[in-house]
């Protein structure tokens, strides 16, 4: 089946995407120059651009682009089995939550304007290009960050107090309702689905068999918080999407992922293994204690912080992260996408196995 008879787009090069980009930067700020459009390394799923617009004062602004690919589809399925995570906003509404924290205060890039899928371009949107280090092994290591590393538990924790404040009613409709057990239930449709694709269309011939996640899943089912608060949870809250200076975190960064749930989901998730790039003696990304973390939280005005609903979060994210690196490999093994950075992170499943038994056996 062709791109077309499935209605996607076919992929752009570099040099369509820079041409295309500089046209519609011309006609948004008009009366400029467009300069200095420059592809960036980015993540597994989304494009970014780094550009410059010359404007008529002689000031310049630089600027982000944010864009699908393009690619990341063959078969034209729905869902999973598209590629897709099912709660994952497109470029456009995560344009507009962006925008929504950006004027309530949040530590989140301008948002100027967004391109809807039907465009060449794709689904995207331009934004403020906030300068500073995004590469977590770097915000880790380098001298140029370590003031910014003693503090930033406790920023997290601030930031985080204010984006759970986001009036829910001024949310993008768009934005789905994920309760702990809508996401608990969501993660076992995933997994169980990528199994029976392996037993049912692989040359494998048979499921995936991870006895942890397992585990796992029994253990969530009956530590579940109850009767907690819903509102705005960022939902890749990590070291890794902030933009940091000398001086702290300067923005966050990738909100596609958003939703409406616990807001002690981003707590858990920002102090999941996987996201202290070995620096395990510092729980929270790698650079802070929860302590800090929590401190952060309840004095900007976040509610009671009870460490062993932050815990389950922990679980949980730890269990969600392992089942993503499952989904990541299913994307190029099933030829959704020619990734062997994806394969590279599909490995990594087995990793969440043994950081979950011992995430389990500490709550006891």
């Amino acid at each position: 089946m062709s791109k077309e008879q499935t209605g996607q787009q076919m992929p752009l090069d570099d040099n369509q995407v820079a041409a295309l980009l500089a046209e519609e930067a011309g006609r948004y700020f008009s009366g400029t120059r467009v300069e200095n459009v420059e592809k960036m390394s980015g993540g597994a799923s989304r494009e970014t651009w780094s550009f410059d617009v010359q404007q008529s004062d002689g000031t310049t602004l630089g600027l982000i682009l944010r864009r699908d690919p393009g690619n990341t589809g063959s078969s034209g399925e729905e869902g999973w089995r598209g590629g897709k995570t099912t709660y994952s906003l497109d470029r456009t509404t995560e344009a507009e939550l962006q925008r929504v924290v950006h004027e309530a205060g949040g530590l989140v890039a301008k948002v100027h304007f967004a391109i809807p899928k039907g465009h060449a371009l794709g689904d995207c949107y331009v934004m403020d290009r906030i300068e500073g280090e995004v590469l977590a092994p770097r915000i880790l290591r380098d001298e140029a960050y370590a003031e910014a590393r003693k503090t930033m538990a406790y920023q997290c924790g601030e930031i985080l107090a204010g984006l759970h404040a986001v009036d829910p009613a001024t949310l993008p409709t768009g934005m789905v309702q994920m309760p702990v057990e809508s996401l608990i239930a969501y993660y076992r449709e995933l997994m169980d689905g990528i199994s029976d694709y392996h037993r049912d269309e692989t040359p494998v011939a048979r499921p995936e068999y991870h006895p942890a996640f397992e585990l796992t899943f029994r253990w969530l089912e009956q530590n579940c918080p109850k009767d907690v608060p819903a509102g705005l949870v960022h939902g890749d809250f990590r070291n890794g999407n902030f933009v940091v200076g000398p001086e702290g975190i300067r923005a966050v960064l990738d909100w596609e992922l958003g939703h409406v749930g616990d807001g002690m989901e981003d707590l858990g998730w920002l102090s999941v293994r996987a996201w202290r790039f070995g620096r395990h003696q510092n729980p929270v990304g790698g650079f802070g204690q929860l302590d800090d973390l929590f401190a952060g939280y309840e004095n900007a005005g976040g509610r009671k912080v009870d460490p062993k609903v932050v815990h389950f979060w922990e679980v949980l994210g730890t269990l969600k992260w392992g089942i993503i690196c499952m989904f990541q490999a299913y994307k190029p093994i099933s030829g959704l996408v020619d990734s062997f950075e994806h394969l590279a992170i599909g490995r990594r499943a087995c990793e969440n196995e043994l950081d979950l038994l011992k995430l389990i056996e500490d709550s006891y």
